[in-house]
């Protein structure tokens, strides 16, 4: 059986912080392709048309890490702390992320993936992680590695993350600056940081939708961080489009 295709969100060329972007889109290329699967990258740009014929054609899809989403998509007004965000890539994903609900076909958000995700289901975010009562430095860290783990997460037992990871408390590499919020009423808080700050979330009934804020990608030679990629692709893998 050929291996199954993962369709993979990507970042417009005019991000700002399209060097970084660039480095974890690669990443992640080679950890889907080193746990077996087919990448397929999808341009932000492309309209539903494509969007629903390749969503149709693939068996799982990823949703990337990138900038900040709209506000408007959460009901929140006007930030100055969004700096940016891309409506073509916002739409995409929101899409994307409804139909992998409505069809049960598996997914994977990394950092602004989860948040995508949860979006997209009802979901809020704040616009920065400093909104929320208590919080901690989670965003970037000025001079230091994308693999750097500055804090653990605490993870819920009986999850699917939990049966990934092993183990019940996982440091984590911490590059964000907007987080879940409220979580959308489909799914459930599956980490958390000590602070409080919701570092992933899945779809209870559904084979495999598990969105993480950390960044798997930039931690290649971790086990338990290769492990999320070989679960997205082995449930990729046993779709009735894949058998098919």
């Amino acid at each position: 059986m050929p291996a199954p295709l993962i369709a993979i969100t990507t970042h417009p060329a005019t991000s700002p912080h399209r060097a970084s972007l660039d480095s974890l889109l690669d990443n992640i290329v080679h950890a889907v392709e080193r746990a077996g699967g087919l990448p397929v990258l999808i341009p932000p740009a492309a309209s539903e048309t494509t969007l629903r014929g390749l969503f149709e054609r693939v068996d799982g899809v990823l949703l990337s890490g990138g900038d900040d989403v709209d506000p408007l998509y959460y009901g929140g007004a006007a930030d100055v702390s969004v700096s940016v965000a891309d409506a073509a890539r916002d739409r995409l994903e929101i899409c994307l992320s409804r139909w992998v609900v409505e069809r049960a076909k598996p997914c994977l958000g990394i950092c602004r993936g989860m948040q995508v995700l949860n979006v997209a289901l009802g979901g809020t975010l704040y616009a920065d992680v400093s909104e929320h009562p208590g919080a901690r430095r989670h965003t970037y860290y000025p001079g230091l590695p994308f693999d750097l783990r500055p804090h653990q997460v605490q993870i819920a037992e009986a999850s699917t993350l939990a049966r990934i990871m092993g183990s019940p408390v996982l440091m984590v590499n911490s590059l964000h600056h907007q987080a879940c919020r409220t979580v959308a009423a489909g799914l459930q808080v599956t980490a958390c940081a000590p602070d409080g700050i919701v570092e992933a979330i899945e779809a209870p009934g559904h084979p495999f939708a598990l969105g993480v804020q950390w960044h798997p990608e930039a931690l290649p030679d971790a086990p338990e961080m290769r492990a999320l990629f070989e679960a997205l692709v082995a449930a990729s893998a046993q779709t009735p489009a894949h058998a098919s």
